[in-house]
């Protein structure tokens, strides 16, 4: 069973959103999460530095003569953050849900 937690670092919008898609994926192109989320490549990289830093997030650039590219995963720990992070806002919510009238 996963345990919630709050996670400050996943927390944030884009961030958010760039640990979903990586969660759903073995990996994904540094482009096509750019794309995906309509923001710039200092909006994004800067991004996935604070969640590189945290160990959420691992980048493995290609070489050769073809345009490089960086490739995205969610690592292990970043997984776990996820799932952790996802779960108490599930708890949130089902928080809400007791003060509605049904």
């Amino acid at each position: 069973m996963t345990t919630p937690l709050f996670d400050e670092i996943i927390h944030a919008p884009n961030r958010l959103q760039i640990c979903a898609m990586l969660a759903a994926v073995e990996s994904a192109e540094f482009a096509t999460i750019r794309d995906t989320l309509d923001i710039s490549d200092s909006v994004l990289s800067k991004h996935l530095k604070v969640l590189q830093t945290a160990g959420y997030v691992a980048a493995q650039k290609t070489s050769g003569k073809a345009p490089r590219s960086t490739w995205l995963s969610l690592t292990g720990r970043g997984r776990k953050a996820l799932a952790g992070h996802l779960a108490e806002l599930r708890r949130i919510a089902d928080l809400a849900d007791l003060g509605t009238d049904r």
